[in-house]
């Protein structure tokens, strides 16, 4: 058996834009009917959604049997001892590509780097595990360096200052913009559509571009996603499935709950 070549970082490679979905909702039933949509990858969102390693490895296995479509996991945190131990589970359930929160410095990039790695470019630790078929690809060791993909999320204003340094850093295969932390970083929170938060986003997107790596970002806004693929984003993320849930309940009840037809009257014979 041969290593599984990562075909989401071929895509980045190649520059092909990469369609995307957050997947919330914990749950591998949900994550299967989303897995078969036909979305190039699906993020399991390991930071803000209640999943734990057991949960996050059965919503990569639906998502394995849909060809076309790449389980992405993000951890929920991804620097010291924890993030290091955190990052080698994660990449010993068989999940190639990792997003990383809160990167703010070109150092933190650096032991991400290092984190994601066999020795001798890294410290991940060896060890038979699903990743490996426990045991049955035999050049697993020596290939998963080069398969494994590295995004980093940039959401602050000191990872702004250092994003030129942090695009730079050697292993780090993309830079994902967080809206919603950004936002409320430079003093607007909840609301990513300020022209100051925007304009940070757009040149964030130039300068990823600039040091030759992907440039990615999530807004459920149909004409903002377009926006963000014609300035360069290869991968991106048009919706959450706990916001489509959410907008299509709300809309449901709201069609039988906001007028109260009238009772016809009772026929008098």
């Amino acid at each position: 058996m041969q290593t599984p070549i990562n075909p989401f970082k071929q895509a980045l490679r190649e520059k092909r834009a990469q369609i995307g979905l957050w997947v919330g909702l914990a749950d591998h039933y949900t994550t299967e009917i989303c897995a078969g949509a036909g979305f190039d990858w699906l993020l399991i969102d390991g930071e803000h959604s209640p999943n734990d390693l057991r949960t996050i490895l059965q919503q990569a296995q639906v998502i394995a049997a849909y060809p076309g479509s790449h389980a992405i996991a993000r951890v929920p945190v991804g620097h010291g001892n924890i993030g290091t131990a955190l990052i080698k589970q994660y990449l010993d359930l068989g999940i190639q590509t990792l997003l990383v929160p809160m990167v703010d410095t070109p150092q933190q990039a650096a032991d991400l780097v290092r984190a994601m790695r066999y020795p001798p470019k890294g410290i991940r630790g060896m060890g038979g595990s699903r990743a490996s078929r426990w045991g049955r690809l035999p050049n697993y060791g020596k290939e998963a360096n080069d398969q494994v993909c590295l995004l980093v999320q940039v959401e602050s204003r000191e990872a702004l200052a250092n994003l030129d340094a942090i695009a730079a850093t050697e292993g780090v295969d993309g830079v994902f913009i967080g809206p919603a932390d950004l936002s409320a970083a430079l003093g607007h929170v909840g609301n990513p559509m300020h022209p100051d938060v925007q304009g940070a986003i757009e040149d964030a997107i130039r300068r990823i571009n600039k040091a030759g790596k992907a440039a990615g970002i999530l807004t459920p806004d149909e004409a903002l996603a377009r926006k963000y693929l014609e300035l360069g984003t290869t991968f991106v993320a048009v919706g959450l499935d706990t916001n489509l849930l959410m907008k299509a309940t709300s809309a449901l009840a709201a069609k039988f709950k906001t007028a109260n037809p009238a009772v016809p009257a009772s026929k008098t014979y």
